[in-house]
């Protein structure tokens, strides 16, 4: 346990980062919001090396969320002393946006999975009651607008919320590639052998499995209103995260509620996948 705790888990997890954002660079030079499932299918067979471009984007951006899970999972077990009141805060907030940046990155590829979890996502964002279609126009306004906010707050607004939550860590902790070299070729092999995920064109009409962290999610929708199951119950687990900070007085409490919460989720995981 003692040399899980020891690894760098926030070194490396910037390190998935910075492939992350080099790759997406890449990509956005040929992507084209106006046509987003034309211009996807372009890319994996028209461009040169595109599938892989792709596919380097996509494993590199999953890698960076396991591996920032990783460290703050790391943190809240040693339960540094050093932890301030705000960045703990920023920390739980930076891993809400990098969700939100995944799952935008699910809807640009506007095959029936990115299509139907964006219609999805806007619709729980419109249940909010007085913010809905504030929040909404921000983050999505598909209905409207199509792929283009989406593809706005993925390629700038997003990232500039991410960067004001880190940049006190970012700015104490520089991580060159040359810090992590068999993590990145890691990476590339793994991106150049396995293609990511790309729907094929009217496959999964009848059923849609979301990306795999918003599977339990939708699982509960079936059954819930989309107010507490999309808006709520989320929630309640970024509260939950709040209240974990190292030398916070409910710390044992919200642990103890926060593996309920991941337990509960993990079983609506399993039945969605079913």
């Amino acid at each position: 346990m003692r040399g899980l705790l020891d690894i760098k888990w926030g070194a490396r997890s910037m390190a998935a980062l910075y492939v992350s954002l080099f790759s997406g660079m890449v990509l956005a030079l040929q992507y084209d919001p106006s046509h987003a499932y034309y211009s996807v299918s372009v890319i994996d067979t028209l461009v040169p090396f595109g599938t892989f471009w792709r596919s380097l984007h996509f494993y590199s951006s999953q890698l960076f969320l396991l591996l920032l899970v990783a460290h703050f999972l790391t943190m809240f077990l040693k339960n540094p002393p050093s932890v301030s009141l705000l960045s703990w805060p920023r920390l739980v907030f930076a891993m809400l946006v990098v969700v939100l940046l995944l799952f935008s990155g699910y809807i640009l590829r506007a095959d029936a999975t990115g299509s139907s979890a964006g219609h999805i996502a806007e619709n729980i964002i419109l249940s909010i009651p007085v913010l809905g279609h504030a929040l909404n126009a921000f983050l999505f306004d598909i209905s409207a607008d199509g792929m283009r906010r989406v593809y706005a707050d993925h390629l700038i607004g997003l990232i500039l919320i991410f960067v004001v939550l880190t940049w006190p860590h970012i700015r104490r902790y520089v991580v060159g590639w040359r810090q992590f070299p068999w993590l990145i070729l890691a990476l590339a092999v793994w991106a150049a052998l396995i293609p990511a995920p790309m729907d094929a064109a009217r496959l999964g009409v009848f059923h849609i499995t979301g990306p795999w962290f918003f599977v339990g999610l939708q699982e509960m929708l079936r059954h819930i209103p989309p107010l507490p199951a999309g808006i709520i119950w989320p929630a309640l687990l970024v509260v939950l995260l709040l209240f974990l900070r190292p030398g916070g007085r409910y710390r044992h409490l919200a642990a103890i509620l926060t593996l309920i919460w991941l337990t509960a989720y993990l079983l609506l995981t399993v039945i969605g996948w079913r």
